[in-house]
């Protein structure tokens, strides 16, 4: 008679290896989950800011400088710095462009458009190679230094904004306006990913920009205070760039939006967030390109929060919910296995439509279903970032050293 063979045992390391994935996963879930929970918290409590900023009426306004630097045409920048031109403010403003050269096509795209508005005050600058390696703050210090009015606000190209976006966002420094006890003296804004055209790359780094940077914004906000500022757009004083180590000195930084409201929070200075929400066009640039801008701006983060940007790897859902799905059907425990890919992809659905819909998002349904894939994507950048930072930015490379200034490379 034969026998049946005796099933086979695993052998021990693989049992273990498999317990600590499974761990792992667990671990991950769990601290992704916590994460969800502080985010909605987090925007319930913005929302609750949004709408009693918007009860209360705006009244101050001061002329002010609106500094937009400009390098090449992107896609959509036509409508982008056309909104610029239809404020709706009821004091006198001024937009400043600067270009490394006049012959840029985003300065003669600027020119075309200031010709539909003749009674708009418009001047332009050629910067030239910048003197520092931070090329966007280069061009902001020559701007500010020639404003006509010591109210500014920055802007970067790929900013479009509503109508009512410059008296809301002045809002932040009128007189007596404070946080934490303090008078606010830079603030800046959150923004929602926009796609004018571009496939579905294109729409993930967008939904990307508005969830998961946003959650992280609002999360960092209300359990700590600002302490930082988000350049897209910067509503500022133009004493206050001196105050934070000037032009020079903020432009041997990468990220010198982080660098200045750190400096000025440091020093016990007023820094915002503001209620209002803006635009960032995410424009249709390949898989290739799009990745290495993300990847920019996560090594940017993990040099400028280092403890912070390593927790930043346990926020994520997606990569922790498949290795348990994974472990656990290689045991053939099915009903584990789909629970925990269930959980992640609940758990990131969850955090994109409270923060799409806080936000004022336009494609909430579409964004949310594909945001677990934008977790899972956002998940191999940070893998990334611990790479060589090297980048390159307007033609020009430069490695991120480790306290977060740039160095340019001389090859």
């Amino acid at each position: 008679m034969f026998r049946p063979l005796p099933a086979l045992a695993t052998p021990a390391p693989v049992h273990h290896a498999g317990n600590v994935l499974f761990w792992i996963a667990v671990v991950g879930t769990v601290t992704s989950m916590i994460f969800c929970g502080l985010a909605l918290a987090a925007a319930l409590r913005f929302y609750r800011r949004r709408l009693v900023a918007l009860r209360t009426p705006a009244t101050f306004a001061p002329p002010i400088s609106i500094l937009k630097p400009l390098h090449g045409r992107e896609p959509g920048l036509e409508a982008s710095i056309e909104s610029f031109f239809q404020q709706d403010y009821p004091a006198p403003y001024e937009i400043l462009f600067c270009a490394r050269h006049l012959e840029d096509e985003g300065i003669q795209l600027a020119h075309e458009i200031a010709q539909r508005y003749p009674s708009q005050p418009v001047r332009y600058y050629a910067c030239g190679e910048p003197l520092f390696p931070n090329p966007k703050m280069f061009s902001l210090g020559v701007m500010s230094e020639t404003a006509l009015y010591p109210h500014l606000v920055t802007s970067d190209a790929d900013a479009r904004v509503t109508p009512d976006y410059l008296l809301r966002c002045i809002q932040s420094l009128a007189p007596g306006h404070t946080v934490q006890g303090r008078q606010v003296e830079l603030g800046s804004c959150l923004y929602i990913g926009h796609v004018d055209k571009g496939g579905l790359f294109t729409h993930l780094d967008a939904v990307g920009k508005t969830v998961e940077m946003g959650s992280g914004v609002l999360v960092a906000d209300m359990l700590s205070g600002t302490d930082f500022a988000l350049g897209v757009t910067m509503i500022l004083q133009k004493k206050t760039f001196a105050d934070g180590g000037g032009y020079a000195d903020l432009g041997n930084h990468w990220a010198e939006d982080f660098v200045l409201g750190n400096r000025l929070a440091a020093a016990g200075r007023g820094v915002e967030m503001s209620t209002h929400v803006i635009k960032l066009v995410v424009a249709d640039q390949g898989i290739v390109r799009s990745f290495r801008d993300q990847l920019r701006w996560m090594q940017s983060t993990r040099r400028s929060r280092p403890a912070g940007h390593l927790g930043t790897g346990l926020t994520f859902a997606m990569p922790f919910g498949l290795l348990g799905f994974v472990v656990e059907a290689m045991r053939s425990h099915w009903i584990a296995a789909v629970a925990f890919l269930a959980i992640a992809i609940g758990n990131r659905m969850l955090q994109a439509f409270t923060m799409l819909r806080v936000l004022g998002a336009e494609e909430i349904a579409f964004q949310t279903v594909i945001y677990p894939l934008r977790d899972l994507l956002g998940f191999v950048v940070w893998c990334s970032s611990y790479l060589p930072a090297d980048t390159s930015y307007h033609g020009t490379k430069f490695r991120i050293m480790p306290d977060g200034t740039l160095k340019a490379d001389a090859s």
